[in-house]
C-alpha cells in the first residue's frame, strides 16, 4: 500500500489503538514509503493532528524492540508529511473527492461506527477508489446477520472480497499461528483433539476494566456483542478447525468457515421450536454493582456516565456453542467474556475426559487434565496429576510451563500489517461475518425476551454464585 487513509481520525479508537500500531509497523522497517492521511468529523487544525501523532507515535520512537534506524527515520518522515482533512463522509460525492486527492493505491481505515462506515460506503462508487484500493472495516461488522449482509453487498460492488479487510485485533498473527501450530506439529494433541478426549473447551476474556468513558458505544452492545459474536467465535473456529493444508489465507479461512457454519447455542437448540426456553440451559448473562478492584471503588454500572439502565446491557455473558460435526459432536464450547472482574483471565482451556480406569491404591484426586492457551501474555500450561514427592502413591498436580511466540508489533500493528502486505489472513471473511451473527443472534432474543435472567455480581468479584470455569 502506498497510503493509509484513516477515517474517523479524529476518534478514540485511532488514538488509543491504530495509530500506536501504525507506528510500530513503521518503526520496526515493514511498511518503507508509507504515507498517512486523516480524515475526521472534527474540525481540527494542522498542529491538532500533528499532536494526536506525536503522542501516539512516541512509544514507537523510544521502544528498543524490532526498531531499525531507517524505520525511525521513515516514522518521522510519516508524521511530518502526514495531513489531516475535515470530512463528513456521508455526505453525497465528499469521500468520492476526497480520495481523488490522495495519491494510490490506498488502503481505506473505516474507524468508525457500523451505521457510519455503511452509509459512507454506500456514497462511494467503485470508479471513485484509487486502483488497488482495500477497504479496512472495524468490528462489530454489522449489528445483525441481516445488517452484516447488507454491508457485505455494499462492499461487494465497491472491490473484491479479497481486498476486504474486516478487523479482528484478536486475530494477531501471534495468536493465530501459536494455535495452529501447537494443534498441528504436534502429534499427541492432535490425536486427542475430539470428542473422545475432550469434555469441554472454555475461551474465557474477564478483564477488571469498567466501562472506561465507553458508555455510548458499550451500552448499546454490552458483553455478548462486544466480545463473544466477534472475537470469541473466530478463536473457537481456530481451535476447533480441521487441519490446513496451508497457511494461506483461503486454506485457513474457509475452515475456519466450515466450523462456524457447524456452530448453534446448545446442541441444536436453534432449530426447535422452543429454541427459547432451551437456550436458558445454554446461556448466562449479569451485571456488576458497586464493588472494589484494587483499591479503586466502582460504583454500579446503572449509575455510570451514560448507562441507560433500561437497555438491560449485560457485562458478563457466557455462551454454550455447540460444533455439530464429526470431530466435536456434543463437546461444549463455552465462550464467556466480563468486565470489572477481580482479576485478568485470557485465555483458552480445554479440559480433557478422565481416563477410564484409575488402579485402586492411589491417594489424592484425580483431577481432569487441562491445557491452558494464554492470549495475554501468550503463554501454555499443561495441567497434570504424577505421583508426588515422599508418598508415591498419592496424586499431586503440576504445571509444565512454556511462553509461546509473540510479535513485538502491537495487536493493531499485526493486523495491519497484513492489510499493507495485501494477505486477508487475518482478516474475517464476509461469510463468517455473517454465520457470527447467525449463532447468536437466538441467544441475544433470548436475552431481550428475558428467557435468561439477568443476574447481578458486585464489581471486583469472580462474577455471580456458580458461575464457576476451570481454574489453574
Amino acid at each position: 500500500m502506498k497510503t493509509l487513509v484513516i477515517l474517523g481520525a479524529s476518534g478514540d479508537l485511532t488514538g488509543r489503538l491504530l495509530l500506536p500500531g501504525v507506528a510500530r509497523l513503521i518503526a520496526a522497517g515493514r511498511a518503507p514509503g508509507l504515507s498517512l492521511v486523516g480524515a475526521g468529523s472534527d474540525a481540527w487544525s494542522a498542529q491538532q493532528w500533528q499532536q494526536r501523532l506525536e503522542a501516539s507515535f512516541a512509544p514507537a520512537l523510544t521502544s528498543s524492540e524490532m526498531t531499525t534506524d531507517a524505520g525511525i527515520a521513515d516514522l518521522r518522515r510519516v508524521q511530518e508529511q502526514s495531513s489531516y482533512q475535515q470530512l463528513d463522509v456521508t455526505a453525497p460525492g465528499a469521500l468520492g473527492a476526497f480520495l481523488a486527492k490522495v495519491t494510490g493505491p490506498v488502503a481505506l481505515y473505516f474507524a468508525l461506527p457500523p451505521a457510519v462506515s455503511q452509509k459512507a460506503c454506500e456514497t462511494l462508487k467503485a470508479t471513485e477508489l484509487p486502483a488497488g484500493t482495500r477497504l479496512v472495516m472495524e468490528k462489530p461488522f454489522g449489528s445483525s446477520a441481516e445488517s452484516a449482509r447488507a454491508l457485505n453487498a455494499t462492499l461487494a460492488r465497491l472491490v473484491p472480497e479479497n481486498h476486504i479487510h474486516r478487523v479482528d485485533h484478536f486475530l494477531g498473527k501471534s495468536t493465530v499461528l501459536n494455535i495452529i501450530g501447537l494443534r498441528f506439529a504436534n502429534r499427541l494433541l492432535e490425536h486427542s483433539w475430539n470428542n473422545d478426549h475432550v469434555a469441554k473447551v472454555e475461551i474465557i476474556f474477564d478483564e477488571p476494566l469498567t466501562l472506561e468513558n465507553r458508555a455510548r458505544y458499550y451500552d448499546q452492545a454490552g458483553a455478548g456483542r462486544d466480545m463473544i459474536q466477534s472475537h470469541l467465535l473466530q478463536i473457537m473456529a481456530i481451535m476447533a478447525m480441521e487441519p490446513p493444508a496451508s497457511l494461506d489465507e483461503r486454506d485457513v479461512r474457509a475452515n475456519i468457515a466450515a466450523v462456524l457454519r457447524a456452530a448453534t447455542v446448545g446442541p441444536h437448540a436453534s432449530s426447535t421450536p422452543d429454541r427459547q426456553e432451551k437456550l436458558a440451559d445454554h446461556t448466562r448473562r449479569a451485571r456488576y454493582t458497586h464493588g472494589t478492584i484494587g483499591d479503586r471503588p466502582v460504583p454500579n454500572y446503572v449509575d455510570e456516565e451514560g448507562v441507560d439502565p433500561a437497555l438491560g446491557t449485560e457485562t458478563l455473558a457466557e455462551v454454550e456453542v455447540y460444533v455439530n460435526n464429526w470431530r466435536w459432536a456434543g463437546v461444549p464450547f463455552i465462550l464467556r467474556s466480563g468486565k470489572a472482574l477481580g482479576r485478568a483471565r485470557k485465555e483458552a482451556v480445554v479440559t480433557f475426559k478422565p481416563v477410564p480406569h484409575l488402579p485402586a491404591g492411589f491417594k489424592g484426586t484425580d483431577s481432569p487434565t487441562r491445557l491452558h492457551i494464554g492470549f495475554g501474555p501468550a503463554n501454555l500450561t499443561l495441567d497434570l496429576d504424577v505421583n508426588g514427592p515422599g508418598d508415591l502413591f498419592s496424586l499431586d498436580r503440576v504445571q509444565l510451563a512454556a511462553e509461546l511466540g509473540s510479535d513485538p508489533l502491537l495487536p493493531y500493528g499485526e493486523v495491519l500489517d497484513g492489510v499493507l502486505s495485501a494477505d486477508p489472513l487475518l482478516s474475517v471473511r464476509g461469510d463468517t461475518a455473517e454465520e457470527c451473527w447467525r449463532i447468536v443472534e437466538p441467544a441475544f432474543a433470548a436475552w431481550k425476551a428475558n428467557v435468561v435472567p439477568l443476574e447481578d455480581y458486585a464489581a471486583g468479584s469472580s462474577g455471580p454464585e456458580g458461575w464457576g470455569t476451570s481454574q489453574r
